[in-house]
């Protein structure tokens, strides 16, 4: 198919060249007018919520000082009404509200006409005198200032209740512009009294207001109820003009007619946004009403304030086709050039991928993936699995059983893809070559680091641990060289103790540390690598100890256990590329072995003792009633065993115990052989090449040969400082 792309390409002519970029030209044009339409109707949006916003931030302000002077005359109204009985106290109840609440300029307690018969008015003012801020008296109640007939007087009385006045300029009073808020007064009869009233100056109005802009060249208008204009611009218009005397003095019919819609829509108090034209420049109108007072704010923005951006940038859209289409010419002439570079490279990448399947594949043959891997064992539930992160992995696990131990590892190299596949094989390699004649985890583990530590160049490491499991006796010997510790389950979930030990491959000549723990009847131990805890979701939330042990439970098998934790894992990480390679080893110890009878017989390293060890093995047969040859053979193995304890356990003049204990099992006989001498592991004694002339073989080794001849399991090890070695065979 590439081929065929290629012989097209070369048969290209201009008239060809010329079809595409016209098709590229229209493509272009078409996206820039799509993204056009939508950016324009996203600025429009933006617009509007911007608007509202401040719109919504600037009536919370005002309707702000306007619950503050409501709750001042509250709070003083039953002040007022107590004082109406006592004109004295009158002014006092005025000047204590002006005083104590910042925003109220004035106020005064103007009694109904008539209501005291020595004082047809009465209307005792206390202002704020704009320039000084002295608190001024004055009365309201003379011929040239009607308080009767003041809106701020009338309507209280007439509504009952709170009201707010329209703003005026108060030229009986403070003389300067301002609202009333103004409340009926009762007396003690519920008779209207008074009214109370409090004056703010509209000073704060303005700087509130002036503070609305949008966009540069936006601004901010405040309508009272009756139309007045109370904030704008221009100070021209302020309290000069109603918004209907501005809207009829515009000359062009359509430009009116667009001015009284807005009006109109200001005046019955509604909120929305409407365009308007004037002299040919749209302006966009955002408004809303304010409880309480009755007034109406807006929001004027230019139109072309809220496109300018996006005018500049259609330009560069523009500039950028151009370019664009310049660029898609010259890659048209390159294209032809490069199908075959690319080709080149998909062959390489193809390869390289091939390789790399082949050495995953490679990879995967040197671990065990055959389950169960024991399957004529009931004494062990093994399970262990690798999910990889890329093609190739730098995790590691391995197993085998040899002289009825159980050696086992799990290693993580550091670092990711062919390098750390290559640190794994060899770690794999040399733990099966060092274990096969080592049978301590610390030794092994010692020898491991020297090697890599040699051939260590890249400065990569391997977090590793190691484990023998002796299957008779449950005893696990461990070196841990900076792995994540394994959980233990022993009818309980704890922690495995490890000790802090370097990884492998750090520094040479580290004295690693083994440690040992016993195994009993259905305990398990779950070792892993930090792919797990560490595995991360789209959220980058790692997996983590807590859900991992939630997934551990005594009464899975091993395959069960660890096919629930990767389904747990895949299900948490969904859809994100895993990081690190995923490695899990499952081991339950199910040596229950239970025994009809035993016996038990303790000699010392004497050989002359020798012929107790006869007899009992002896006695022992002729019990069970063995035959012959089945207990002559015995006896041999047990004698030879007994016989390397007199002569290497113990210094030549010291006088140890060896304790012989003999189980009879369902189809088997064991012979435990317990001594407090030198430590010595035969199991870990390299085997006699017994097809070599006696001449050619090394000295030594022959009994031991023998005993693991004739018995069907051999097996050691060292607790509490006792050397305890294991023959079994069936019978």
């Amino acid at each position: 198919m590439k081929n065929g792309v290629l012989d097209r390409l070369k048969r290209w002519r201009p008239k060809t060249t010329f079809l595409l970029v016209l098709v590229a030209v229209i493509s272009l044009e078409a996206t820039a007018l799509v993204q056009y339409f939508f950016s324009n109707d996203g600025i429009r949006k933006e617009a509007f919520l911007r608007a509202e916003g401040q719109l919504d931030a600037t009536t919370a302000k005002i309707m702000d000082i306007v619950n503050q002077v409501e709750a001042a005359v509250r709070n003083t109204e039953w002040i007022a009404s107590w004082a109406v009985e006592n004109p004295d106290s009158l002014g006092a109840v005025s000047l204590r509200l002006v005083k104590d609440n910042p925003v109220i300029v004035g106020s005064t307690i103007a009694m109904v006409p008539g209501y005291y018969k020595k004082k047809a008015l009465f209307s005792p003012y206390y202002f704020q005198e704009p320039k000084t801020k002295q608190v001024i008296f004055k009365s309201l109640a003379t011929p040239e200032y009607d308080y009767p007939q003041q809106e701020w007087f009338k309507k209280p009385i007439e509504l009952s209740s709170g009201y707010w006045s329209e703003p005026y300029i108060d030229e009986g009073g403070g003389e300067i512009l301002m609202t009333t808020y103004s409340v009926p007064i009762t007396d003690r009869s519920g008779k209207i009294a008074a009214v109370l009233t409090a004056d703010v100056s509209l000073d704060w109005l303005t700087e509130i207001i002036e503070g609305v802009q949008v966009y540069q060249n936006s601004f901010g208008l405040l309508i009272s109820r009756g139309g007045q204009i109370m904030v704008a611009p221009s100070e021209t218009l302020i309290m000069k003009k109603s918004i209907m005397e501005a809207a009829e003095s515009k000359a062009n019919d359509e430009d009116r007619e667009q001015f009284l819609r807005l009006n109109k829509a200001l005046l019955s108090g509604e909120s929305g946004t409407m365009q308007i034209v004037e002299n040919g420049v749209k302006n966009d109108v955002y408004f809303s009403s304010m409880d309480k007072t009755g007034w109406s704010i807006s929001v004027v923005i230019p139109d072309k304030e809220v496109y300018k951006g996006l005018r500049r940038v259609s330009w560069l859209v523009k500039l950028m086709q151009v370019l664009g289409l310049s660029m898609i010419i010259l890659i048209i002439r390159l294209a032809t050039k490069n199908l075959h570079r690319i080709q080149a490279i998909n062959k390489n990448k193809e390869r390289m991928e091939n390789e790399l399947h082949i050495g995953h594949e490679i990879q995967m043959s040197m671990i065990p993936k055959v389950f169960p891997p024991f399957p004529e064992r009931e004494d062990l539930d093994l399970y262990a699995s690798i999910v990889p992160a890329k093609e190739v992995s730098g995790d590691l696990y391995d197993f085998y059983i040899r002289d009825e131990k159980l050696f086992f590892c799990v290693g993580d190299v550091s670092g990711k893809g062919v390098p750390a596949s290559l640190v794994m094989s060899v770690t794999r390699s040399l733990f099966r070559s060092i274990s096969a004649h080592e049978t301590l985890p610390d030794a092994i583990v010692s020898q491991m680091n020297n090697s890599l530590a040699d051939m260590n160049e890249t400065n990569m490491f391997v977090t590793f641990f190691c484990g023998v499991l002796d299957m008779p006796s449950g005893v696990l010997n461990y070196c841990n060289a900076g792995h994540n510790a394994p959980v233990f389950l022993n009818g309980k979930m704890d922690v495995l103790p490890v000790l802090p030990n370097l990884p492998l491959g750090i520094i040479k000549d580290m004295a690693y540390k083994g440690q040992e723990v016993e195994f009993k009847y259905d305990d398990s131990l779950f070792i892993y690598t930090d792919g797990l805890t560490e595995a991360e979701n789209l959220n980058h939330e790692q997996f983590g100890e807590e859900r991992m042990k939630a997934m551990l439970h005594p009464r899975r098998s091993a395959q069960e256990h660890l096919q629930i934790m990767q389904k747990a894992v895949e299900d948490f990480v969904g859809g994100a590329a895993r990081s690190d390679d995923l490695t899990m080893l499952f081991i339950h110890y199910k040596n229950i072995r239970p025994h009809e009878q035993n016996w038990k017989i303790t000699i010392h390293n004497n050989l002359k003792e020798m012929g107790l060890l006869t007899n009992f093995i002896k006695d022992i047969a002729k019990e069970k009633k063995i035959e012959e040859s089945v207990a002559s053979n015995i006896n041999l193995a047990v004698e030879e065993a007994v016989s390397n304890i007199i002569n290497y356990a113990y210094d030549k003049d010291y006088v140890g115990r060896i304790d012989i204990e003999a189980f009879k099992h369902d189809d088997s006989l064991e012979f435990v052989l317990k001594d407090s001498g030198k430590p010595f592991d035969p199991t870990a004694r390299a085997e006699v090449d017994t097809t070599l002339k006696a001449e050619e073989r090394k000295i030594g080794g022959l009994g031991i040969h023998l005993y693991k001849s004739i018995m069907d399991s051999v097996s050691y090890t060292r607790k509490d400082n006792m050397n305890i070695l294991s023959l079994i065979k069936k019978i």
